[in-house]
């Protein structure tokens, strides 16, 4: 079957084959969230987006192959249950923006701000810092190392969903900050074909949610 992203708590992941990248996306639960285990087609390494919960089900998806890393897009406690038992059990680095570190019951190893790179085997992601649902919250960008004709791939964490952008709990400022990072830092960069894939839920591309971002700003939230 072709891959979707509509994945459930309790029920099969879904698997993605990227140039170069192997994606799988599961839904844990209490919260709905989704996990993304991103594996290196050439070298077999891997690495964890958000260990959310249910870390004995992200293990049986890391398996044998080796985890380099996880990477925590921002401080939520929903998005980091099961960080110290999959820390553990794999001796993977942890990584995260500074500003949210601190909020983490591990330490961070590989602290990251915008612009900096994650690698996992032979790919690269990107970090794009979009301030608002977090001081630090992050995504992460791949792109099949800046290939034209490869579709982008934005793994983004609370900051954007179908629909819009993340939970900004009823500040003005930081969802005008939000607003603005999604808009200078991935809708003006980033073509409609781009995929990404949010912290909960169903994925999307932003063709799909550009035309409505006008509506995002009027509505303030």
């Amino acid at each position: 079957m072709s891959y979707n992203g509509d994945v459930k708590v309790g029920g099969r992941p879904d698997v993605r084959e990227l140039p170069g990248l192997t994606v799988t996306k599961v839904a844990v639960g209490p919260y709905d969230n989704n996990a993304y285990v991103l594996r290196c087609a050439a070298t077999g390494e891997q690495l964890l987006i958000d260990a959310a919960n249910e870390p004995d089900r992200l293990l049986d998806l890391v398996g044998d192959g080796p985890l380099g890393r996880i990477v925590t897009t921002h401080r939520h406690q929903d998005h980091w249950q099961a960080l110290s038992q999959v820390a553990k059990a794999t001796n993977a680095a942890v990584v995260a923006h500074p500003f949210d570190a601190e909020a983490l019951p591990v330490p961070v190893a590989e602290p990251v701000e915008d612009g900096a790179t994650v690698r996992v085997g032979q790919a690269t992601l990107e970090v794009i810092h979009l301030r608002g649902h977090t001081p630090g919250s992050i995504a992460l960008l791949y792109d099949a190392g800046g290939e034209l004709s490869a579709t982008p791939h934005l793994f983004t964490g609370d900051s954007l969903f179908p629909g819009g952008a993340g939970n900004t709990f009823g500040d003005p400022n930081n969802f005008k900050q939000l607003m603005t990072d999604l808009t200078e830092r991935v809708f003006d960069r980033l073509p409609d074909k781009t995929w990404f894939y949010p912290g909960h839920g169903k994925d999307s591309t932003l063709g799909r949610e550009r035309p409505s971002i006008p509506e995002w700003w009027s509505r303030g939230w």
